[in-house]
């Protein structure tokens, strides 16, 4: 999911990022699991009461696991702030936003407020911060593109029925949340599907009951789950067309994955998507009948499309992870 491949790229370059800066920072990366996570990490907090706890209690427990004089970078706000300088990356406002995501942390509009530096990941983000929750201490920095969707080869039939996938597909990916609009999508799916109906749907994203529910009985729909993050740009690429369907993206990295890989977007023409894709995919309206409309018109393939895919794989080199996590090092060597 967008917001773990932006820790782990970021992570892995902010040493390399420092060092180009001239910068005498050293980098040390605390990987945090509640007490009771089976998962490895070099951390442990009571989370589930972190994220209840008052903000002077919150600090309080920064204090006391960065020290004092450590400049913290906090990439989840469920995480307490430090004693030192104080980084916050914040992807988007949706758990302000969205009834149905997961609520904010109660501190953290105040923690954010006081950081030195938030650092958001598009345009469209940075300006709802500033609107709903009064920031003005934002740095913009776009997320990146990994290398390895540039020159993803399509899988070989083989892989594919590995997924049970055949023949032409269009492809979907993310979460099952209100804001990723796929009831939008699977009314477009029922118009595409009977005008195409040698195309398959592809929807990957960890399973989740609404979208099991919203496409159970639509034909050629197949659900692959979670995708491992080495197959993911060639199952990308193996697509006749990547569909963002999404109502609200705090930046919409599928769309710059899709562009990477050398495949038709179709996006919604809502929240980041435009500042993401710009003129390099389709954006039409976040409808049933608009989102059906996008993708016919890239299955077509026409010299238009062609021509808008060469503007996508020229779009998505913008967007680079060395470049995101530079944007990154200057703000901790300013602090």
């Amino acid at each position: 999911m967008g917001a773990r491949v932006y820790q782990e790229e970021v992570a892995q370059r902010a040493g390399a990022a420092l060092r180009a800066e001239g910068s005498g920072l050293q980098v040390e990366r605390a990987i945090v699991r509640s007490l009771r996570s089976p998962l490895e990490g070099t951390l442990r907090l009571p989370m589930g009461w972190l994220a209840h706890a008052s903000a002077r209690e919150r600090a309080t427990v920064g204090r006391f696991v960065y020290g004092r004089r450590a400049t913290v970078h906090r990439m989840n706000l469920e995480l307490p702030p430090g004693a030192g300088p104080q980084v916050a990356t914040l992807h988007d406002v949706v758990a302000w936003r969205f009834p149905d995501e997961a609520s904010p942390v109660p501190a953290a509009a105040e923690e954010l407020r006081k950081a030195d530096a938030v650092i958001c990941v598009s345009q469209f983000s940075a300006n709802e911060a500033t609107e709903l929750l009064g920031l003005n201490n934002i740095t913009v920095v776009h997320n990146g593109v990994n290398e390895r969707f540039f020159d993803a080869l399509p899988l070989e039939e083989r892989g594919l029925r590995e997924f049970g996938v055949s023949g032409r597909f269009i492809m979907a990916g993310g979460g099952a949340s209100a804001r990723k609009n796929l009831e939008g999508l699977a009314d477009a799916w029922r118009i595409v599907s009977a005008a195409a109906p040698d195309v398959s749907l592809v929807l990957s994203g960890p399973p989740h009951a609404n979208r099991t529910e919203l496409f159970k009985d639509l034909p050629r729909v197949v659900m692959v789950g979670r995708v491992a993050d080495a197959v993911v740009p060639r199952l990308m690429a193996s697509a006749s067309a990547v569909v963002v369907p999404s109502l609200y993206e705090g930046f919409g990295l599928p769309a710059a994955e899709a562009m990477a890989v050398g495949v038709p977007v179709v996006a919604a023409r809502t929240s980041s998507l435009p500042e993401v894709v710009g003129d390099a995919g389709l954006l039409v309206e976040p409808t049933g009948v608009g989102l059906a409309d996008g993708v016919m018109a890239v299955l077509a393939s026409t010299a238009d499309v062609g021509a808008m895919v060469a503007r996508g794989t020229a779009r998505a080199a913008s967007f680079s992870w060395a470049r995101s996590a530079a944007g990154h090092a200057r703000v901790w060597a300013a602090l």
